[in-house]
């Protein structure tokens, strides 16, 4: 009995499981956007059908995809320790990841199909699994707000928090473009507001949204991803100087927000 339990406490199954889902989501993922099922990949669509989607940012930016599954790769290495597979806050995070993972594959496989509608319920099921996975491993508050007492090491800082700040961040910019790239194709009709309008007013919820985070957790690497979507869009439209100007200053402003913030809070030495 007490053998039995063991092995089921130890967390082995769960590490395992955690590990064939990352590499699953990268294999199908892969193989999705390299054969898509619908005959046109994610960005395929982005350039044809959805080009007048004027949030959607330039393609060079999806190249980030490959930064985060170098990520999760190395969150999957590290949950493997005896300690770490033991640990109940990385044991939640895991199965939040393996469904993030398995919601993450149905997208990217509604997407191609062209079932945008659908496709949106997948991104914020996908979404909110980050988010819990990033409030449960406490990103950012141990070193945002030293009062609470504990430290955070330089590996798990590496290894686990900086991936997931970088999948949540990264997401978050993607659920936006995949709203708008639904109601793009419905049609709606945007109450009489322009596209560009709405694009600047989406960009600017995008900005606060970024904001509110750096505020609460001075996470760098949330905000250097949506600085870097913010380029790209102001790259993509180029062309419209309103979506243009408005990206950039988001960017510059989150950016200078960062430093502000950092400034204003004191530092913990690492483990």
């Amino acid at each position: 009995m007490d053998n039995s339990q063991n092995r089921s406490s130890n967390g082995l199954g769960l590490a395992i499981a955690t590990a064939i889902a990352i590499v699953g989501a990268v294999v199908f993922n892969t193989l999705f956007n390299r054969f898509p099922p619908g005959g046109q990949n994610v960005g395929e669509l982005s350039n044809t059908l959805l080009a007048g989607v004027l949030i959607t940012p330039a393609s060079y930016a999806f190249a980030i995809w490959g930064i985060i599954y170098l990520g999760l790769f190395a969150y999957g290495i590290y949950q493997f320790h005896p300690e770490r597979r033991q640990d109940p806050q990385i044991q939640r995070v895991n199965l939040l990841l393996i469904f993030a993972c398995i919601v993450q594959t149905i997208w990217i496989v509604l997407f191609s199909l062209q079932q945008f509608g659908w496709s949106v319920l997948a991104m914020v099921s996908l979404l909110l699994a980050l988010i819990a996975s990033y409030v449960t491993l406490h990103i950012g508050l141990a070193s945002h707000n030293p009062s609470l007492g504990y430290r955070v090491s330089r590996q798990r800082r590496w290894m686990a928090h900086i991936p997931f700040s970088l999948y949540l961040s990264w997401v978050s910019v993607a659920t936006i473009v995949n709203i708008a790239s639904a109601l793009y194709v419905w049609p709606w009709g945007g109450w009489g507001i322009s596209a560009v309008a709405w694009t600047v007013a989406m960009t600017v919820v995008a900005a606060l949204i970024g904001a509110i985070v750096i505020y609460q957790r001075g996470d760098i690497a949330f905000t250097l991803v949506y600085v870097w979507a913010f380029v790209a869009i102001a790259v993509r439209q180029s062309d419209i100087p309103a979506i243009r100007w408005v990206a950039l200053i988001a960017a510059g402003l989150l950016l200078l927000w960062l430093a502000l913030v950092k400034q204003g809070r004191p530092k913990r030495s690492q483990r």
